[in-house]
Order: structure tokens, then C-alpha cells, then sequence
């Protein structure tokens, strides 16, 4: 059997480009079939109401809708849209999302909220597309190296297990922590996992600075400097997690865990060693 999973991207988040490394690899896992479709860098309810449908085309196993704030105008036309189709759905979204959990569950949608994927300071003042980049690769490296990637990993592969198995889905209902994150990781040092918790919560509190730069500071000479320091601590973050697997590295013990030939999910430490 074929799972075939429906993607709808709406803005961008860091936990984006794990949607695609877990489902693309090598290109050649047999047990799946994704599609993507997206709203581009708008995520205003005109630009998803006009791809999201498109999901039904594809006729998935389940769907994937990932955004920054789900509470937005355009994240909860999707949920509301994503709610009535007969499609299991999951939404993965960042902090904000945390407080839209009872309208998930009313809703009948799984969901992954990644406390410490933070929104970028979106000033216009600090948007130079180099800065950007610079700012959603740190955000990323935090993600991976702390263990929050592989909890959303882990989630859609029990996902596509169930669904190759013909067995009813069971949507998850995550939210995740500086400590699940950790915990996902498969630390075996303390100091190494300590970093990665640091890491992880220095990146919500990335978040919280953008928050208070973007929305609740008027006065230029005011917000320039929050948002510059969030993109600072950013980096800080990024550090720590390096930090932290650098420690697991000089005792050959990260986990890995890929997909084997057949789509499973094998795992390894031992970096000479085959995954089983």
C-alpha cells in the first residue's frame, strides 16, 4: 500500500523544511506519495481559501497543514475549511497555537504546536533577505539539534504506519517542550541535554522579544533594538544546540534515526554501525 499525504504550506515556519526531509530523503521511500501546495508568504484567509481545497484533489490518507500562528485570520480559514472535509488533518504550527488547543479539538484536528519555533522580527527595518536567512538557519539547527524535529518525525510516521496498516488514525496532540524536545533527542550525556533545554527555551524566549518588537513596542528607537537582540539570542540558541550534540559526537552516541528500504523507521548511535 501507498500512503498518500496532502501538504498545504501557508507563510513559513522553521519546522517547514522537516515536512521535507522526512518525506523526500532520497526519493525513494515506497510506501509514500505526498503532494504539496501552498499559499506562497501570504497566509491572508483569500490565498488559503483558494489552495486549501485543492487537498481534496489528491484524495490523501491525511493532510498537513503547517503555518505560524493558527489563531490567524488565514490558518483558521484552513482549520474551518480542513474540518469539514472527510480527510484526518493535522496542523503544525508555532507558540501562539498553544492557545487555539480546545478549537483544535472542537474541531476534530490533530495538532503539533512547536513552542520554540520563533517568528522572525518582522520589521521592516531588519527584513534584508541575507539577516532572514541568517535568522531561519539558527532556528532551524535549534529545532533539529534539540530533538523537536524528530518529535514531529515521529509523529507522522505513526501516522503513515497506521494508514499503511488500514487502521483508524489517531491524530496527535502535541505540544512541544523545551524538555520533550530534549527527551525526543536521545541525549545520553546531562550537560548535553541541559544545553539542548537551554537552547530550545532560549528560542521561545526568541519568540516572546519578536512579539513585544513586532506587535506591543511603537517607537522605532524602541522595537529596532528588541527585535535585533531576539535575532542576537537566536544565534546564542543555535550555539548551545551545536554545543550539545558536539558533546553527544565526542562520545558516539547521537541518535539517528532514517527510514529503511521498506519505509520503516530504523535507528542508530554508533556512527560505524548499521541502523536496525
Amino acid at each position: 500500500m501507498v500512503v498518500k499525504i496532502g501538504i498545504i504550506k501557508s507563510g513559513n515556519i522553521g519546522t517547514s523544511p522537516v515536512l521535507d526531509l522526512l518525506l523526500d530523503e532520497r526519493a525513494d521511500r515506497p510506501n509514500i506519495d505526498v503532494r504539496v501546495i501552498g499559499s506562497g508568504a501570504k497566509m491572508n484567509p483569500e490565498q488559503v481559501e483558494e489552495v486549501t481545497p485543492k487537498v481534496k484533489e489528491f484524495n490523501p490518507d491525511f493532510a498537513i497543514f503547517i503555518s505560524p500562528n493558527p489563531g490567524a485570520p488565514g490558518p483558521a480559514k484552513a482549520r474551518e475549511l480542513l474540518s469539514s472535509y472527510d480527510i484526518p488533518a493535522v496542523i503544525i504550527g508555532d507558540a501562539p497555537g498553544a492557545g487555539k488547543k480546545d478549537e483544535l479539538n472542537e474541531q476534530g484536528l490533530g495538532y503539533i504546536i512547536v513552542k520554540g519555533d520563533p517568528m522572525i522580527g518582522a520589521r521592516r527595518e531588519l527584513l534584508d533577505p541575507t539577516e532572514m536567512a541568517s535568522f531561519n538557519a539558527d532556528v532551524i539547527k535549534v529545532l533539529a539539534l534539540t530533538g523537536a524535529y524528530r518529535i514531529v518525525q515521529d509523529a507522522i510516521d505513526d501516522l503513515v504506519d497506521a494508514a499503511d496498516a488500514g487502521k483508524e488514525l489517531e491524530l496527535p496532540k502535541i505540544i512541544i517542550t523545551a524538555e520533550k524536545a530534549a527527551e525526543a533527542a536521545g541525549f545520553t550525556n546531562t550537560y548535553a541535554k541541559a544545553k539542548a533545554i537551554a537552547a530550545y527555551t532560549a528560542a521561545e524566549k526568541v519568540a516572546d522579544l519578536d512579539l513585544k518588537g513586532c506587535f506591543m513596542v511603537k517607537e522605532s528607537d524602541k522595537y529596532i533594538p528588541l527585535v535585533a537582540a531576539a535575532h542576537e539570542l537566536i544565534g546564542v540558541a543555535a550555539k548551545l544546540a551545536t554545543e550539545a550534540r558536539d558533546i553527544e559526537k565526542s562520545n558516539d552516541t547521537v541518535l539517528r534515526t532514517p527510514h529503511g528500504a521498506n519505509g520503516s523507521t530504523v535507528k542508530k548511535t554508533v556512527l560505524l554501525e548499521k541502523p536496525v
